[in-house]
């Protein structure tokens, strides 16, 4: 099984992790996005309902000097579910996680005015297991820096961080997962349902007591150039969104877990896909599911990064020093930016591609064939079962 945020022996002892702390410097930090726009986002909340909506909004925005940008952990309740299910004591460890990583912040100007001389393509991002929303920042702030907006879900199936759900003693691993793959892609759906009201000028309620100005999105988004990306389970909830939902024009599914999802449904999804892996965490019977994937009509590619582990890709690889990251599989041997350009870059291409966006991202189309010394074309492995690194437990 696999994880976002999932460590290689999660009952690792609150010491070990203290030690980061040491490896910290000033350099650390997320990477800002490399595109012409500055980046904003903002929050929204539809209710606190299981069938509601949460997501951090990334998009383009004015210039700001002064404007605040806001902290990589949201309140110091992530640091209690990451505590709980480390088993470790929650008033140690949110003085040790704050510590570590209460200091970093998004590359995003919080609340920021929009502004776009266009209209924006849209990406729906979705989380790993034990993840949240604002995990993937290096990735959602690229993606708006180039003229998206992306709407990053975090996820209310109990696998987000702050109430992920673990298996009891004995259960069977498969229908948990596959229901919350489902809810998942509903989830994903509708964040696009809310967005395309926000688009239409629709005043939406957002529980949240934010100063953005949701009026400034009406007519903003491209929503004929939609795509459904993500990480881990996130990258299975890609899956299972495209078979759901055909407004998703295409879709990029990152180092997935392929376990969650109906084999039924392969056959079922008619948009392109790119997976885009870790060198160090896939093995054959998961390639294989994405396999199953592979048409001779509709463009499925697979890129592997080398160097890369399965947390390359999320933002803690950015924000623990060489050591201790490499030591708890934070980070791979590769440099977490270049890794993170060549996945960004490569996505980008892709996108162009597939929405029939005109911009420049198709500098990059060799990156989508695995042409690069640091990537390489299809995947790199034949492990028959999965690695330790996989099996978190």
């Amino acid at each position: 099984m696999c994880a976002c945020f999932y460590l290689p022996d999660q009952k690792r002892s609150a010491l070990s992790f203290f030690t980061m702390g040491s490896s910290c410097s000033n350099n650390l930090g997320i990477p800002p996005g490399n595109g012409p726009n500055a980046v904003g986002c903002t929050d929204f909340m539809m209710d606190h309902t299981a069938e509601g909506t949460f997501f951090r909004l990334y998009y383009p925005c004015q210039e700001m000097e002064s404007a605040e940008k806001p902290d990589w952990v949201p309140c110091k309740e992530y640091f209690n579910g990451l505590a709980d299910f480390m088993k470790m004591n929650r008033a140690l460890s949110e003085r040790i996680f704050n510590y570590l990583f209460g200091s970093f912040k998004i590359p995003a100007y919080l609340d920021a005015p929009f502004k776009s001389n266009e209209k924006c393509p849209v990406i729906i991002f979705s989380h790993g297991l034990g993840a949240f929303r604002t995990l993937y920042s290096a990735i959602c702030a690229e993606m708006a820096s180039q003229g998206f907006i992306v709407a990053s879900v975090e996820h209310r199936d109990q696998s987000a961080l702050t109430k992920s759900s673990a298996l009891r003693h004995g259960e069977s691993e498969f229908p948990l997962r596959n229901k919350q793959v489902k809810q998942r892609a509903d989830e994903c759906i509708l964040a696009l349902d809310k967005l395309t009201e926000i688009n239409s000028g629709i005043s939406v309620q957002n529980v949240l007591e934010t100063q953005f100005d949701w009026s400034t999105l009406k007519n903003s988004m491209d929503l004929c150039r939609i795509a459904v990306m993500g990480h881990s389970f996130g990258g299975a909830t890609v899956i299972e969104a495209l078979c759901k939902e055909v407004k998703f024009k295409c879709g990029v599914a990152l180092d997935s877990w392929m376990t969650p999802l109906d084999d039924e449904i392969f056959p079922r999804v008619k948009q392109p896909i790119f997976f885009i892996n870790s060198e160090k965490f896939q093995w054959a019977g998961n390639i294989s599911r994405m396999k199953k994937l592979d048409s001779a009509v509709i463009q499925r590619k697979m890129i592997t990064i080398r160097g890369t582990v399965h947390q390359s890709f999320p933002d803690f690889t950015f924000l623990t020093g060489n050591w201790i990251g490499k030591l708890m599989k934070l980070k791979g041997e590769i440099d977490p930016e270049l890794a993170i350009d060549l996945c960004n870059n490569a996505t980008l291409a892709f996108l162009q591609r597939h929405l029939g966006l005109e911009k420049n991202f198709n500098q990059w189309d060799p990156l989508i064939d695995g042409e690069d010394e640091n990537l390489i074309p299809g995947t790199n492995t034949s492990r028959p079962v999965a690695t330790t690194e996989t099996n978190h437990k």
